[in-house]
């Protein structure tokens, strides 16, 4: 290409390990109820799941033809025929959406619902199977009268529920090189109606901080006035997520990160099998809450490990001592003096030594963290939200 030439692009030279060189697309869905508590085995499940037998019916030419081939159905399934055509006509009335096409902020709020639902005929071998803490959560600080940092925590914490068995698709929507304004589809040619997808099955600790208490938090001078830096370099950055960037997002992805470092120390899982997962907004629909989770191809799952730390004795020391190590980094005053690190310029008081954590954690590239937010500081008149008293 001339150099010469008006509008040429000028090719770039990058190492093969530079991470620009390939960045994948990729969407994780959680299965919830309804679909989560379908009975697996059945004939829509197993119909649903697999295309190839949907397609032998659907191709047969004849009456003749089509009975033939739900006769052999029914007996490779184990049900009868009257079973399969209940099935296939439940999948052209739209199983398991029936027409519904949520947004992925709907998907989010029907996660958090599902989430706080309790469920009070729930098995084991469902997709989604929840045990809720909260009742046991806040009666630590009656029975057992806590003060300072612990009972502040107790009172922040609105929700806590162990997430024993989790189940995600994810789905690979392409890949981009260099930067991410384009979008390679996995076929390359973009000819496929499909996409790849697999099947994840885990664990989690589900968490949500008090609403009541975040309004007024994030209502203080000093947050709104730290918020505005960050929100100039973000608005220059070109990224769409979060949308709209917010004080509660800042601290939720910062407390979301330092209970990822605390549970590698604590827990026994390393920080890169872990993920977040976070539910934050304002309108319509409040919502302050954290997923930490461990997703593997496994059917069988985890080995439950992370959802056992949200026993509340167990959360409520690993939040103490989370937020006590947000107090100072080893490389502070640097760090915590920092007007601006990381990508953009995206995060101020966080650095490798006190809040990043291994890139398949997060979900927005290390970016848009601040101790600060977590920790509080005077001098700002920025108050810790976990120090606050209830509004």
């Amino acid at each position: 290409m001339a150099p010469s030439d008006e509008g040429a692009e000028l090719a770039q030279v990058l190492a093969i390990n530079d991470t620009r060189v390939y960045r994948p697309a990729t969407q994780l869905a959680l299965v919830i109820p309804p679909e989560s508590r379908i009975r697996k085995g059945t004939a829509v499940d197993r119909l649903y799941r697999n295309s190839g037998d949907r397609a032998r019916v659907d191709t047969a030419r004849t009456a003749l033809a089509r009975k033939s081939v739900l006769k052999t159905l029914a007996t490779t399934y184990r049900c009868t025929v009257a079973d399969l055509e209940d099935a296939l006509r439940d999948l052209r009335d739209g199983y398991p959406l029936y027409g519904e096409n949520p947004t992925a902020g709907q998907l989010l709020e029907s996660e958090y619902d599902a989430f706080l639902e309790r469920i009070p005929d729930q098995k084991d071998d469902e997709d989604l199977v929840t045990h809720h803490q909260t009742e046991e959560w806040h009666q630590l600080g009656l029975n057992e009268p806590t003060s300072g940092l612990h009972g502040r925590c107790i009172e922040a914490v609105s929700a806590l529920v162990r997430v024993s068995r989790l189940k995600g698709v994810r789905v690979f929507r392409g890949f981009s090189r260099i930067d991410q304004s384009t979008t390679v589809p996995p076929d390359i040619v973009n000819q496929s109606n499909w996409l790849p997808a697999i099947e994840l099955y885990g664990e989690g600790i589900f968490v949500t901080l008090s609403e009541a208490r975040l309004r007024v938090w994030e209502k203080s001078a000093g947050v709104m006035g730290r918020l505005q830096a960050v929100e100039a370099r973000f608005k220059q950055s070109g990224r769409d997520q979060p949308n709209p960037l917010s004080a509660r997002f800042i601290l939720l992805h910062t407390l979301s990160h330092l209970l990822i470092r605390q549970i590698e120390s604590e827990g026994g899982y390393p920080a890169a099998s872990l993920s977040e997962q976070l539910y934050c907004s304002t309108a319509p629909k409040p919502m302050a809450g954290i997923l930490i989770r461990v997703l593997v191809p496994d059917v069988a799952g985890s080995l439950g490990g992370l959802a056992e730390l949200a026993d509340p004795k167990r959360f409520l020391a690993l939040l103490v001592r989370a937020l006590e190590h947000a107090q100072w980094c080893s490389l502070d005053p640097v760090c915590r003096e920092s007007q601006g690190q990381g990508p953009a310029l995206l995060n101020r008081a966080a650095c490798h030594a006190c809040a990043l954590v291994p890139e398949p954690a997060c979900g927005y590239e290390n970016t848009l963290l601040d101790r600060t937010f977590v920790k509080g500081d005077p001098e700002l008149r920025l108050p810790a939200f976990f120090a606050m008293d209830n509004p």
